[in-house]
């Protein structure tokens, strides 16, 4: 009989802590994907911070590192420096990776770190609650915007791979979703070729991922996932903000 679905090697068989509707397990998968085909299990660290993902080590059969809150790619890099060979990545929600974790992930692209950063964008802080995140949109509520985001009291959303595309020592900056099953498949090419990347030494790769949080959004998931695209997909457009491969050149 042929196999037409079977769970990566790199992912642990066992049930995922995620709300119903979440995307956080597509993304897992996707990155699971990407290290058995390489055939680099046995060769990558994991980071992950506090989040969401705080469960993360046991749900990868790679090793994986618990980071403080924000600092995954303060983490990584000492990993990295010190296992130059080995595969080294973080996954990062938006509230850590864009809030408090905002100048470790500027100054790893400032330095070029030959590392990988899943960056997980649903534009909201979910394990701690709800509230609004540095990528909340404007008019949006969440527990600390009741009445929804103001930009005269709380500032304009972030664009993070726009921001991080201008750094001379980021590699790839590229913003996917998980919305569709095309898009998809380019979330799965863009972690590849961070991963490459990383294997060939080019500096800092970041995949942003558009996702859901259908809990702290009070939305089902089939609604959550409209609004990723009505809403999310026009203010975060997709696209590849930085590729040096595509540019001609390596670091």
């Amino acid at each position: 009989m042929a196999v037409v679905f079977e769970r990566p090697k790199a992912l642990c068989d066992v049930p995922l802590h995620y709300c119903p509707g979440c995307t956080h397990g597509i993304v897992h998968r996707l990155v699971a994907e990407v290290i058995d085909e390489m055939g680099i299990e046995g060769e990558t660290v994991g980071v992950c911070p506090v989040g969401c993902s705080v469960f993360a080590y046991d749900y990868f059969n790679c090793d994986m590192i618990e980071a403080p809150h924000g600092r995954a790619p303060a983490v990584a890099t000492g990993v990295k420096r010190s296992n130059p060979d080995k595969f080294v990545f973080t996954y990062q929600g938006d509230g850590d990776l864009a809030a408090i974790g905002t100048a470790e992930t500027v100054h790893v692209g400032a330095r070029g770190e030959n590392i990988v950063v899943i960056f997980i964008n649903n534009t909201i802080y979910g394990m701690t609650g709800g509230q609004m995140a540095p990528t909340t949109l404007i008019g949006q509520v969440t527990q600390t915007t009741p009445f929804g985001r103001d930009s005269q009291l709380a500032g304009n959303p972030i664009r993070v791979c726009e921001m991080m595309a201008t750094l001379s020592g980021t590699a790839l900056a590229q913003r996917v979703a998980v919305d569709t099953v095309p898009h998809i498949r380019e979330t799965k090419k863009a972690i590849r070729k961070a991963f490459e990347n990383q294997k060939e030494k080019r500096g800092l790769s970041i995949v942003e991922v558009l996702s859901t949080c259908p809990t702290n959004w009070g939305l089902s998931p089939i609604d959550a996932i409209k609004r990723l695209q009505d809403e999310m997909i026009p203010y975060y457009p997709l696209g590849v903000y930085k590729d040096i491969t595509a540019e001609g050149g390596n670091k």
